[in-house]
């Protein structure tokens, strides 16, 4: 029997959380660099995988199979597709840079305080939600999916409720309460969507007499599975509403500027640059594969959402007061994108979705996590409360700029290939829709700047005039990311040659194919 190389991927962070957890209270320091070296083994692995990854070979590879719940046909089945590589090793890149920024975010809080940080447990969560997500890219069951896709729901509740930002404008008690209110809000949220899509795949075991995401896909490919429409409908739905939720799309994304404003900015990088990412990959492997007619039968209205979301989403950041809430609304435009990308049902709107969910996992960590070393040295998170921090910390400014240059596509920067991609893959279908979309890149360039302005340049306001710029370990989070936004921005092709096959096979299940371009017979 080969290595079970996807099982040790996921179990590695399990089992590192569990241990980290048992680390003794007054050991927190021992605690964060077992975390730390486990994130660092789990990302070797993942490269291991990324590296025995063939994109010209077999659709899943590295799988395993195994007999789990027999009488209900449940299986333990894992496999990665180029899409679910190039997220898995996203995952796996991203944790490290997460536990590093929230080095000190769980330390003891000042004295006289009443409340304990627990610093084990902080850093144990992030390990448990890692090893459920990365499962999450790998399941080739759709039961097993469903249960890690709800379960990272648990330790994500605790680390939006239990450790969120300290910097509040109203005191201690106000953000305990606001806190509070956000972590039930993201839970009960996705809970509902958990709850509908459990019904989905309680009526897919009916139909198909197994959970198998591959024999059912290959059951409706040669039709020996042929589902009723309005059956397929109402599954599809299912399965759709819940990965909508936790995208998340307009207008079930009110949760995220609540939870992502609460939370500390390693917990907010964790949210929307890798565990919203597991409902857009979900719709790719789970909603197109499974129900290809219903998916182009639901396609205009999904359109029509995704073209509201990355309006609304940037007309709503261009209107914040608080820095992690704009970032918030600009990465709901940015999921607009994403999923306007994987229903376009075109080669370049596909691949360029899935780039994009890579490019904006590393854009918005090395915003967010620039935004988090600024907040934690003034306390606040209010754009007005900042001016003139570049002639005081130009690294940060600097830093700072890059990232959100990043985030409003600038051309040389990762995002901005992803952007277009999705752009022209949409254009040669709806024109319509790729046109309206382009105005989304036009208040990108405004909320990004204006932010930028109003914080970094003018005056330097008197709460500022002594902050000190990046430190060693803040260098080492932000530095690689930049690195990486430079690197695929001018050569993205290592992420699309993984991917490429991949976006071909989806394409095949839904039977669709690009539109040809109309030339005009020479006169």
């Amino acid at each position: 029997m080969s290595f079970p190389l996807l099982t040790a991927t996921a179990a590695l962070p399990a089992i590192g959380a569990v241990v980290t957890a048992a680390v003794p209270a007054a050991r927190r320091t021992a605690a964060k660099w077992l975390a730390l070296l486990v994130s660092l083994a789990t990302l070797a692995l993942a490269i291991t995988v990324l590296v025995r990854f063939d994109p010209d070979g077999d659709r899943y590879q590295l799988t395993e199979s195994h007999s789990w719940i027999a009488d209900f046909g449940v299986r333990y089945e894992l496999g990665v597709d180029g899409i679910g590589v190039a997220l898995l090793a996203l995952t796996a890149l991203l944790i490290p840079f997460i536990i590093l920024a929230g080095w000190h975010d769980a330390d003891p809080l000042e004295t006289g305080s009443k409340r304990w940080r627990p610093t084990q447990g902080f850093f144990a969560l992030i390990l448990a939600v890692e090893a459920m997500v990365i499962i999450s890219f790998e399941a080739t069951d759709v039961f097993l999916f469903y249960i890690f896709f709800e379960a990272m729901l648990i330790p994500m509740y605790f680390l939006i409720g239990g450790f969120g930002d300290r910097a509040h404008e109203h005191g201690e008690e106000a953000a305990s309460t606001q806190r509070s209110y956000a972590a039930v809000k993201f839970l009960l949220y996705n809970l509902v969507g958990g709850l509908i899509m459990l019904a989905a795949v309680i009526g897919l075991y009916v139909v198909a007499g197994n959970f198998s995401l591959q024999e059912i896909a290959e059951a409706r490919a040669n039709g020996s599975l042929d589902m009723a429409t309005n059956t397929e409908r109402w599954l599809f739905l299912g399965f759709f509403f819940a990965f909508a939720v936790k995208a998340p799309l307009w207008p079930l994304h009110t949760w995220l500027p609540n939870a992502m404003g609460e939370a500390t900015a390693p917990v907010a990088v964790l949210i929307t640059a890798v565990v919203d990412k597991v409902g857009t990959f979900a719709m790719l492997r789970f909603c197109l594969q499974l129900f290809p007619e219903a998916s182009k039968w639901a396609t205009p209205a999904i359109l029509v959402l995704a073209l509201i979301s990355i309006v609304y989403g940037a007309l709503l950041a261009v209107g914040q007061r608080d820095i992690k809430r704009l970032v918030a609304y600009a990465s709901i435009s940015h999921f607009g994108f994403i999923i306007m990308g994987i229903f376009a049902m075109t080669s370049q709107g596909q691949s360029g979705a899935t780039l994009y969910m890579v490019n904006h996992g590393i854009s918005t960590a090395a915003l967010m996590l620039v935004a988090g070393f600024l907040i934690s040295r003034r306390g606040s998170r209010l754009i007005a409360d900042y001016g003139g921090v570049q002639k005081v910390a130009p690294v940060l400014a600097g830093t700072f700029l890059i990232g959100g240059l990043a985030t409003l596509s600038l051309p040389g920067l990762a995002p901005f290939v992803s952007e277009f991609l999705v752009l022209v893959g949409t254009f040669s279908r709806y024109p319509a829709i790729g046109i309206i979309a382009t105005f989304g890149i036009v208040l990108a360039a405004l909320y990004t700047l204006v932010l930028y302005q109003r914080t970094m340049t003018g005056p330097v306001k008197a709460e500022v005039s002594a902050m000190p710029d990046l430190r060693v370990r803040e260098l080492v989070v932000v530095a690689p990311l930049i690195v990486l936004l430079i690197f695929l921005g001018v050569y993205p092709k290592p992420v699309t040659d993984i991917v490429n096959p991949a976006v071909k096979s989806t394409l095949s299940d839904v039977q669709k194919k690009d539109p040809q371009p109309e030339v005009e017979a020479a006169k």
